[in-house]
C-alpha cells in the first residue's frame, strides 16, 4: 500500500508539474493603442527588465502619442542601450500609434521614435506577425556595438 500511495504521489507531482500554465503570447494584444493602459501595462510586463519596472506614462493629450517607462534598475546589469531598442521594438511592433517611448534607467534617459528606429532595421515594425520573427530581428541587430551606438547618435 506504501509503495502504491508513493507512485501515485509521484505521478500527481509530474502531471502538475507538466499543467504549468503557458506564458502568456504577447502578439495577442498587436494592433494596441496607447490608450489602452490595460494592453500597454499587459506588454510591458512581458518585456525584458520587466521585474525592475517602476511606473509607465502615457502620453495621449497630444500627437505623437508617447509612452514613457521609468526602471528602477540599480540592482539590475543588462544593458541599458539593448533592453531599450528591445523593448521599443516589440512596443511599436504591437501598439498601432505610439510614435516615442522614452526610459528612464535610474540616471540615464533613451527616447527612441517609431521612424528612427525602423530607419534603422529598414523594415516597418507594424509588418512584425509574432514574438519569433520579432525575437529574430533584434537579436542580429542587438550583437553589433557599433549598430547599436549609430542608433542612439
Amino acid at each position: 500500500m506504501l509503495k502504491f500511495m508513493s507512485f501515485l504521489l509521484v505521478v500527481t507531482l509530474i502531471v502538475s508539474g507538466c499543467n504549468t500554465k503557458k506564458e502568456e503570447d504577447i502578439f495577442k494584444f498587436k494592433g494596441s493603442y496607447v490608450g489602452d493602459n490595460s494592453a500597454v501595462i499587459n506588454i510591458v510586463s512581458q518585456l525584458k527588465g520587466a521585474e525592475y519596472s517602476k511606473d509607465l506614462e502615457l502620453k495621449t493629450n497630444e500627437e505623437p502619442y508617447g509612452i514613457i517607462l521609468n526602471y528602477d534598475w540599480s540592482d539590475s546589469e543588462m544593458n541599458y542601450k539593448k533592453t531599450a531598442i528591445y523593448n521599443a521594438t516589440f512596443l511599436f511592433a504591437l501598439i498601432k500609434n505610439a510614435d516615442w517611448i522614452a526610459f528612464n534607467f535610474d540616471n540615464q534617459e533613451y527616447k527612441i521614435t517609431r521612424e528612427s528606429l525602423q530607419d534603422w532595421y529598414s523594415e516597418n515594425l507594424s509588418d512584425l506577425e509574432n514574438e519569433s520573427e520579432t525575437e529574430k530581428l533584434t537579436q542580429r541587430y542587438l550583437e553589433d556595438e557599433s549598430k547599436i551606438n549609430q542608433l542612439f547618435n
